[in-house]
């Protein structure tokens, strides 16, 4: 656990120092930042590339119904208006135009994890430019933590022996492309590494992350999400891979998103690891995210 702890701090720290001690670029009309390839700071369930402009704040509210088909979906649950799977509130802030934090609690959706607690850094590495840079990179440092009573059963990740078994992380390299005004594309390797975990499951899990984003109008943008969990076949039996679609509406000062997703937990910590949900069973569910904007001048 220390060892872990040591390298997100370390990481932490020297992305701060990076992101506070380089002076911006002057750019000329041949080297022209593009002005957005994904509009919001996340895609569906995961991050874009995209930052918050300096010394802009983001109040965030995220939300997931319960299944709209299915065993437990269907008219007697109102197709899963009646359930609430996960809720996430965050507010998150551009401390420079390359560097950006966010802090969050999800209600958790009791598999195996609920009240979590997480925070983020995310820094641009490298902007796409008109005949300089081809791509957009963002790193991202995710934690989190969670409060809930301990289980009693010790077969149970809930279980918790050690304190140090509340936490876990994530690491991703987002990668993204706008091809011309209307497509983008992005890769998401991302690294997650739980504390304590099931006998039939790993304490790293890497995965690769896919989006497109499809601009439909001026205001409107179709978008796609989708990662797959790399693992043998003898491990993790009952999860599946996270996919998302979603309808996105931007307005000045904010985002909102509409999407049918099979996970049910928010965040890289929740729908990476633990979705066990399947399209086929009816198992998928409506969400939405609305993001509001606050700059101090």
């Amino acid at each position: 656990m220390k060892y872990y702890t040591y390298f997100y701090a370390l990481s932490f720290i020297f992305l701060a120092h990076f992101s506070f001690s380089q002076d911006e670029p002057v750019v000329s009309e041949e080297e022209e930042e593009l002005d957005y390839t994904f509009t919001g700071t996340r895609v569906i369930n995961g991050h874009s590339v995209e930052m918050l402009p300096k010394k802009t704040w983001e109040f965030r509210i995220e939300h997931k119904f319960g299944d709209i088909a299915g065993t437990n979906g269907g008219v007697q649950t109102m197709f899963g208006f009646d359930n609430l799977t996960d809720m996430r509130i965050a507010l998150e802030y551009g401390v420079t135009e390359k560097f950006m934090v966010g802090f969050g609690r999800c209600k958790g959706t009791g598999s195996p994890y609920r009240s979590l607690l997480d925070g983020f850094a995310k820094y641009n590495v490298l902007k796409q430019k008109k005949g300089v840079s081809p791509i957009t990179m963002t790193v991202v440092g995710t934690g989190g933590f969670t409060y809930m009573t301990a289980s009693s059963d010790q077969s149970l990740v809930s279980h918790f022996p050690k304190v140090s078994h509340r936490f876990s992380y994530v690491t991703q390299i987002n990668i993204a492309r706008r091809f011309n005004d209307k497509l983008s594309l992005s890769v998401m390797p991302t690294f997650v590494h739980r504390n304590y975990v099931a006998a039939n499951d790993y304490n790293e899990l890497f995965a690769l992350g896919g989006a497109i984003r499809y601009r439909i109008s001026s205001r409107f943008a179709i978008l796609g999400e989708f990662y797959h969990a790399f693992s043998s076949e003898n491990m993790r039996q009952g999860y599946t891979n996270s996919m998302a679609i979603a309808l996105e509406w931007f307005t000045f000062g904010h985002n909102f998103t509409i999407n049918i997703t099979n996970s049910s937990g928010i965040g890289e910590l929740q729908f990476i690891p633990y979705t066990t949900q399947k399209l086929s069973l009816g198992q998928f569910r409506l969400g939405f995210c609305v993001g509001r904007k606050f700059t101090k001048e």
